[in-house]
């Protein structure tokens, strides 16, 4: 990493990596909010694949991930992003 990467983008390289539970968080909020707006199956299953995508990123168990589709409420997902960020 030190050969291609000057100091500058190795430290941005090291913040994301660092933050990235942080990130996933963040983008899992914004998924929320485009979940109760998405009409239609064919833009729910896109939403739902991309909250997969970071519920896996945070390390939720596939058991866990499999029951929140299946259940396909976005409440559901929303109370498990306030109990990550610890305001529950």
């Amino acid at each position: 990493m030190a050969k291609n990467h000057s100091k500058y983008q190795q430290k941005i390289i090291k913040n994301y990596y660092e933050n990235r539970e942080a990130i996933s968080i963040q983008r899992l909020q914004e998924l929320v909010t485009e979940l109760y707006l998405a009409e239609g199956k064919k833009k729910r299953d896109r939403q739902w694949d991309l909250i997969v995508g970071h519920l896996e990123k945070i390390g939720l168990k596939p058991e866990r991930i499999e029951y929140l589709r299946s259940k396909d409420d976005p409440a559901l997902i929303a109370k498990l992003v306030q109990k990550l960020m610890g305001k529950e």
